[in-house]
């Protein structure tokens, strides 16, 4: 404290910082990115631990008997669907009576904003099916849900048998505390929605849908299931929800408990676990793995029926059957017993999930990486912001230099008019308003007049506008104020790094996987852009760095770590699709990605685009 109330030690510090300013900047940037880097590193993570004690323990006996008779189910709901074209209603409704639950539809329609290519659909309408056990033992306030989409063709046919055979199994046992809700949704995203608005008596998408007829307690903890071949070989957890949510740890550990004590492959991202930690190959698998799950959790859509679960405080987690490693075999019954014990545990449940972490990142199933690692990568880089607001704010308070003839610098002197700073503001954010709205509303105009279809139209519509911004307003300082004086863009940029500032860091506290990533390639450009420097170069380099190029970089290392590679023309198209689902998923589904890229983070690029054309 004596530091900073002493004016000569604050003077002195202020003076440091400032000659030193970007030294540090570029210390700071380069920290930040290998602390990022170190987080997959074994030692510096924390072994997976259970906190709930209700869960510590899995010396349950799982003895669920009836894989085989669950995939002969999953065999007849598959000609069902096929003879039908779609789902079986009847049939289900039928067969999940004859196993002794109380069966419930739900009808439900959605007409997209514009037709979905990837899955051919527009307008959307379906039914849902599901049964009810109610707890023998309870005041049935409580539930657990099983879910399990109906998609089209041949898949996920086992896991809707599975589903039905645990429900003809659970039916037998009487030590159930909680409802238990067998759901097979229609639909998948969209049918779980319309199921969850109606449950909780919300509708927050516009979704037309019927009441249902009966529900259960207020839903604990909740499992999607996906399963589309008789032969698995290893089973992979999917916990990324909408907006970047991810349930509370101890879903994921308990999932991971239970395949240690039966002897199920497990994984994550699609990636089995390795323990050569300290050979380079073992690292390089954990910062791919880690890696993996922050692009997924930075797009913000939800990648399985579990995502949307969590906007209602209900923790979930999807189940995917993967069938790739060949050496490995396990069969539906111990799937099932998987499940059975999951459930079991869950039902021990005497309050929510809620002892362990729910920001964090897993470079694998038996390590994570938890909020207070991660967050210095990020504030390493936040710091560069407010270290560069520090130093324009100094050269805007310090004194004109003072020429040989005792006279000041007059355009040091000059104040800037407010009109040449809040007219590259409210035009920036005009174009990302325009950025936001126009795609949907002019796709039809833009149908008539091109040969494009209504996808097309939007996109390209969103493409054409975000291009247009590039060359609207970099003049737009001298649109009602003349020329623009050097302090003027000092005081725009001053005004941009502290709104870039704030935005990253509310975007890093609710999705630190999309704040850190729009640090990375945001941070540069504010800490360096003016008008000073080689025009050419720097726009090229803005141009790099902006939102939607930082986009079509994500999809092409997406791929790569994926492990599986695309050309150019191929990573075009997978670019145009992923702003297509973006904007289809925030109608849809309520995701937060593309309005906060189009109203804000845009408009903060165009910002220091406009600096950098500052005459």
């Amino acid at each position: 404290m004596g530091l900073l109330s002493d004016p000569n030690r604050r003077r002195a510090l202020i003076n440091l910082l400032t000659r030193l300013n970007a030294p540090i900047c570029v210390l700071c940037y380069f920290a930040g990115v290998c602390w990022f880097m170190g987080l997959a590193f074994e030692p510096f993570t924390l072994r997976t631990y259970m906190s709930e004690n209700a869960m510590g323990s899995t010396m349950v006996e799982e003895r669920f008997p009836s894989g085989e008779r669950a995939l002969a189910t999953g065999r007849e709901f598959a000609a069902h669907k096929k003879k039908v074209g779609g789902m079986p209603v009847d049939w289900l409704v039928k067969t999940m009576q004859a196993r002794g639950l109380e069966v419930f539809t739900q009808s439900f329609s959605r007409t997209l904003p514009f037709p979905d290519e990837n899955k051919e659909r527009y307008i959307v309408k379906g039914t849902n099916v599901y049964g009810i056990l109610r707890a023998p033992r309870a005041a049935r306030t409580e539930a657990l849900v099983l879910s399990a989409p109906c998609s089209p063709g041949d898949n996920n046919n086992q896991a809707v048998g599975l589903l039905l055979g645990l429900a003809h199994y659970f039916r037998s046992q009487i030590f159930w505390a909680k409802d238990i809700i067998f759901l097979v949704n229609e639909h998948d995203l969209i049918g779980m929605q319309a199921w969850l608005e109606s449950y909780h008596h919300t509708n927050t998408t516009g979704m037309d849908w019927s009441p249902l007829q009966g529900r259960g307690g207020s839903i604990q903890a909740a499992l999607s299931l996906e399963l589309s071949s008789d032969v698995i070989t290893s089973l992979d957890i999917v916990l990324e929800g909408l907006n970047g949510q991810l349930p509370n740890l101890d879903l994921a550990n308990l999932f991971y408990a239970f395949c240690q004590k039966i002897g199920v492959l497990c994984t994550i991202q699609g990636r089995l676990q390795r323990n050569d930690w300290d050979s380079v190959s073992g690292y390089s698998h954990a910062v791919q793995t880690m890696m993996l799950m922050v692009m997924k959790q930075a797009s913000g859509r939800p990648w399985g029926d579990h995502g949307l679960f969590l906007r209602y405080h209900i923790e979930a987690a999807s189940i995917k059957g993967i069938n790739s490693f060949r050496q490995y075999k396990t069969d539906i019954t111990t799937v099932g017993r998987l499940l059975e014990g999951m459930f079991r545990k869950l039902n021990n449940l005497l309050e929510r999930l809620h002892q362990s972490y729910f920001f964090y990142l897993m470079p694998s199933l038996s390590h994570f990486v938890s909020i207070g690692y991660y967050m210095p990568a990020f504030g390493l880089l936040a710091v560069i912001l407010l270290l560069r607001a520090l130093d324009l704010w100094v050269q805007f308070v310090s004194p004109p230099a003072i020429t040989a003839d005792g006279v000041g610098d007059v355009e040091q002197q000059s104040s800037p008019g407010a009109l040449s700073v809040l007219t590259p503001l409210v035009i920036s954010h005009l174009t990302g308003a325009a950025l936001y709205i126009l795609p949907t509303r002019f796709q039809e105009i833009a149908v008539e007049h091109f040969p494009v279809s209504e996808t097309e139209a939007v996109v390209l519509t969103a493409i054409a506008v975000y291009t247009a911004g590039l060359a609207l307003p970099h003049n737009t300082h001298r649109l009602l104020s003349g020329e623009g004086t050097e302090q003027g863009w000092r005081v725009l940029k001053l005004v941009a790094v502290l709104y870039l500032a704030i935005l990253l860091g509310c975007t890093a506290l609710i999705n630190f996987s999309l704040g850190f990533i729009l640090a990375l390639t945001l941070v540069p450009v504010a800490a360096f852009v003016t008008p000073h420097v080689p025009k050419t170069l720097s726009a090229v380099v803005l141009v790099i760095l902006s939102p939607a190029c930082t986009l079509l970089l994500s999809v092409f290392l997406f791929q790569e770590l994926q492990e599986m590679p695309v050309s150019f023309q191929d990573g075009w198209l997978m670019y145009l699709s992923v702003i297509s689902q973006g904007i289809l998923d925030h109608h849809l589904y309520g995701s937060l990605v593309y309005p906060l890229i189009a109203l804000m983070v845009y408009p903060c690029w165009l910002l220091f685009w406009n600096i950098l054309f500052w005459k």
